[in-house]
């Protein structure tokens, strides 16, 4: 008997397979798309959360082969579709959003002519009504509907401006199913919250059946109907949203949630021992059993069935019912006492930063304390990253002053002293750009050891090693170059790099934003330890507030340069004094 929604798309034994090996890349896939409904995604990296959202529309990337299974839609089987058959569905009924649409939008064509493409394409509407719709649709989803900005060009548009176009783009055709690929990676909670929320009222006013795709389980917590929740290309768990944060039953569903940081209390967050086995390298049994703080015997070697766990719940696990009750709040720790004493090692006084003849960050002072963490938050454009730069001597257009441990610094780092280079270090937003493709990693670990004297030789290669291991990635890495690891890998080896400076500030800017979750909580813990057994201070730049209430002890609130609000995290998050800072809390979607 065929299965069929009124609207929405039914999956039913999907399986995407490496064309070359067979080894599965997603297995056993069995999913419903509702109408109106919005269906979270969510797992790790090289969890196949992309490959089965994109299998939806009959793709799959280049290497991997559908090999069977079946996307209901409509009454018709899509992947039994020829290619010609399904171009016609593509963008028209069952629509797709980019994680990057800076990437996918053409940058040589005019923001207005894109919108209306597809519709030329397939021939709908005369050339006035295409403009007339897409008007409506930037309307929809808040942005201007001028001739001005039909007119410009993607780069000048802001990140979150980019997203909604792409979201116009997606609803303009009006699909019935729409696949959304981690939209709001990387930007400002201000921005994310309004992408999310267009994209949520968008779905229910028109019935879209939504699928979307993230690692970062705080945005599911507030936008889905259910959670799909895949580990090692498989879905462990499903349910609705409130059961899944309120009582997952599968121990991977309760690491994940066990990484998240909290907005109104601070926790000691934990990241998942291991990673997420690649296709081929999977375990029998259950696929988690290596890494699951329940194992028994039998996890090895029994495939766990789907389990009913309660109505519209599901989960795969042979100890569901065994491993006992799950509490949102554990792992909370007690907020920084605001009396407790500090000896001040920066003070930034006055800073004013200029790009050209602008002034873009306006008499901003603060000081962070030995082995204290200071979180600079704001949104994109506040200023968070210009003045991080700043400290470090990466930007010069500076007046005011920065004093480090009792010593002005100097504008730049070539003016500083070797000593003042090595004492501070900085750990870039992007691992894939900051690390030398070419070098291994003994090579680049060890290069600030060489320039500042610190060691050299095999003394130098210990040293590293030590550092690896410190970092949780330990020696077996040392002679790989930087393509063999994952992202969370790479931003440890940096982490690993800054470390073998010797260094008494280390400068975050945004090093966990694009992280799983799980990989974060490993790399927050990482630093907190770091700060208590080194006293190492860092000034943590990120937009992310949840994280700063668990990671940080103060911190600075930016708007547009300016410094609005300061003080004790638990201080200005408990109980704010500004409208922005009440908005950025507002905007912050977390787990509360």
């Amino acid at each position: 008997m065929t299965e069929t929604l009124e609207e929405g798309a039914i999956v039913r034994d999907l399986r995407v397979a490496l064309a070359a090996s067979r080894n599965d890349v997603v297995d056993e896939i069995n999913l419903e798309l509702r109408p109106g409904e919005v269906v979270g995604l969510v797992g790790e990296s090289g969890s196949g959360k992309t490959t089965a959202g994109t299998a939806l529309l009959a793709y799959a990337r280049p290497g991997a082969v559908i090999e069977h299974g079946s996307v209901m839609f409509e009454g018709i089987d899509v992947l039994a579709m020829t290619w010609e058959q399904v171009r016609p569905i593509r963008g028209m009924k069952i629509a797709y959003v980019p994680q990057d649409p800076g990437a996918a939008l053409n940058p040589a064509i005019r923001i207005g002519r894109q919108i209306v493409e597809l519709l030329e394409l397939h021939g709908i509407g005369t050339p006035a009504e295409r403009l007339e719709r897409a008007r409506a649709g930037l309307v929809e989803v808040g942005l201007p509907d001028d001739d001005e900005f039909l007119a410009r060009y993607p780069h000048q548009l802001s990140g979150g401006q980019v997203q909604r176009v792409a979201l116009a783009m997606a609803f303009l055709p009006r699909p019935k199913v729409l696949v959304l690929d981690e939209p709001t990676t990387g930007l400002d909670v201000t921005t994310q919250g309004l992408v999310l929320e267009t994209m949520g009222r968008l779905c229910r006013s028109h019935q879209v059946a939504a699928l979307y795709v993230t690692h970062d389980l705080a945005v599911v917590a507030n936008i889905a109907d259910r959670v799909a929740v895949m580990y090692a290309g498989r879905i462990v768990e499903l349910g609705p949203r409130a059961a899944m944060f309120t009582a997952p039953a599968h121990p991977y569903t309760r690491a994940l949630l066990d990484a998240i940081p909290h907005l109104s209390q601070a926790r000691a967050l934990t990241g998942i021992p291991g990673n997420t086995p690649a296709p081929g390298r999977r375990p029998s049994g259950c696929r988690f059993h290596d890494r699951c703080p329940h194992v028994e015997d039998r996890c090895r070697t029994v495939e766990p069935p789907e389990l009913v766990v309660a109505p519209d719940h599901v989960a795969r696990c042979v100890r569901i019912g065994e491993i006992g009750p799950w509490d949102i709040n554990r792992g909370d720790v007690a907020d920084t006492d605001p009396a407790k004493q500090r000896e001040i090692l920066l003070s930034v006084a006055d800073l004013r930063v200029q790009y050209g003849r602008k002034e873009v960050v306006h008499g901003v002072d603060f000081d962070v304390a030995k082995a204290e963490v200071v979180a600079l938050v704001g949104e994109s454009g506040s200023g968070k990253t210009t003045i991080s730069r700043c400290v470090g001597g990466l930007h010069r257009q500076w007046t005011g002053d920065i004093v480090f441990d009792g010593s002005p610094l100097a504008t730049g780092s070539r003016a500083r002293s070797v000593e003042d280079r090595k004492r501070i270090q900085y750990i870039f937003q992007n691992p894939y750009l900051s690390l030398n493709p070419r070098m291994t990693i003994a090579q680049i670990v060890s290069r600030p050891m060489e320039l500042f004297g610190i060691a050299k030789g095999k003394q130098a290669r210990d040293r590293v090693a030590e550092l690896l291991e410190a970092v949780a990635l330990g020696p077996a890495v040392l002679d790989l170059q930087t393509n063999r690891l994952s992202g969370g890998e790479r931003q440890r080896v940096a982490i690993a790099r800054a470390l073998a400076a010797e260094p008494d500030l280390l400068i975050c800017d945004e090093i966990t934003s694009a992280l799983d979750v799980s990989v974060q909580g490993s790399i927050v813990a990482l630093l907190e330890e770091l700060r208590q057994s080194r006293g190492i201070s860092m000034l943590f730049v990120t937009h992310n507030l949840a994280l700063v209430r668990s990671i940080a002890a103060r911190v600075q609130v930016l708007n547009a340069g300016e410094l609005v609000e300061s003080g004790f995290v638990v201080e200005v998050l408990d109980s704010p004094r500004e409208e922005y800072t009440r908005r950025l809390i507002s905007n912050t979607p977390a787990i509360r």
